[in-house]
């Protein structure tokens, strides 16, 4: 099970839907940007959306710079990136009307933001050369692709948006959809997209989410990959969306956000345990999750 924070504090989006060339990819940009916030607005969570003309550069950094001028340590934010980018072999550039956008000049506004937990997901081609700029240790980045040469347009964008409304990607089922899981969602249904088509696949997606070292194709405690990611809910399902509702709820669901994190927390330190101890430990800390559930429930 992985931990999910459940947005009790504000969480504020930016979605982006940059320039598609052509009238397919122009409109099908500002479909998936309008879907991102028709699935992700609720009273805690903040969206900013910029498509068509209106995605320019000043426009998208003026609303960085107001996340920045609000947003407080114990809050979230996420940046989500749909369209093309091009990669010269030096620096990415996200492709917006104008001056495009390039991945140091976003970085650096990113930077400013206090949110103590970040999200980047930059759905574009060349994506993966924009993760180093993107890369801090209290922010998670998912891309497309696995560098800057994977050029073509991805799916992957798609599936990702799909992801968000499809309980299905809630894979261990505590009603909340995370950063981490909509990744796997996608990333699974990318790679069959193109086991269907009969094609070789022109893109590979990655995650990178402590700070250093590279992306991974498959995050897991072995490679240290994916907690961060884990912890960052984008939606809630069902009966935890209703539970937020009421103040004393909201009380518990943030107590057994605790317990899932000092879960998570344990699987990634097993392997440096004693075995008695590690499992000790776990009994105690599902035992209090299953206590806080049926109080929860009640």
């Amino acid at each position: 099970m992985i931990a999910a924070y459940l947005l009790l504090s504000t969480t504020y989006v930016v979605t982006v839907a940059g320039l598609g060339g052509e009238p397919d990819y122009e409109q099908r940009f500002a479909q998936q940007a309008a879907q991102i916030e028709t699935l992700l607005k609720n009273g805690d969570t903040v969206v900013k959306t910029f498509s068509g003309p209106a995605a320019t550069r000043q426009a998208v950094s003026a609303a960085l710079a107001q996340v920045a001028a609000e947003a407080k340590p114990d809050d979230a934010f996420a940046l989500i990136l749909i369209g093309h980018g091009t990669f010269d072999g030096s620096e990415y550039k996200f492709n917006l009307p104008g001056p495009d956008f390039t991945a140091s000049e976003m970085g650096a506004a990113l930077d400013k933001i206090r949110a103590g937990r970040q999200l980047v997901v930059n759905t574009t081609s060349a994506s993966g050369a924009s993760l180093p700029s993107f890369q801090h240790p209290k922010r998670a980045v998912i891309a497309a692709t696995k560098s800057g040469t994977e050029k073509n347009a991805p799916v992957f964008a798609r599936y990702f948006v799909e992801a968000l409304r499809d309980p299905a990607a809630d894979s261990d089922k505590n009603e909340a959809i995370t950063a981490l899981e909509a990744y796997r969602y996608a990333d699974q249904k990318t790679a069959a997209y193109y086991e269907t088509q009969k094609r070789l696949a022109t893109e590979h997606p990655m995650i990178e989410d402590t700070g250093v070292g590279d992306g991974v194709r498959a995050p897991s405690p072995d490679n240290g990959k994916g907690q961060a990611a884990g912890r960052f809910a984008l939606v809630k399902l069902g009966a935890a969306q209703k539970a937020a509702a009421t103040p004393e709820k909201r009380a518990l669901l943030a107590k057994k956000e605790q317990v899932e994190i000092s879960i998570d927390k344990l699987k990634y330190q097993k392997a440096a345990m004693p075995q008695e101890e590690y499992k000790r430990t776990m009994q105690t800390l599902l035992l209090e999750l299953a206590r806080l559930q049926e109080e929860i429930d009640r």
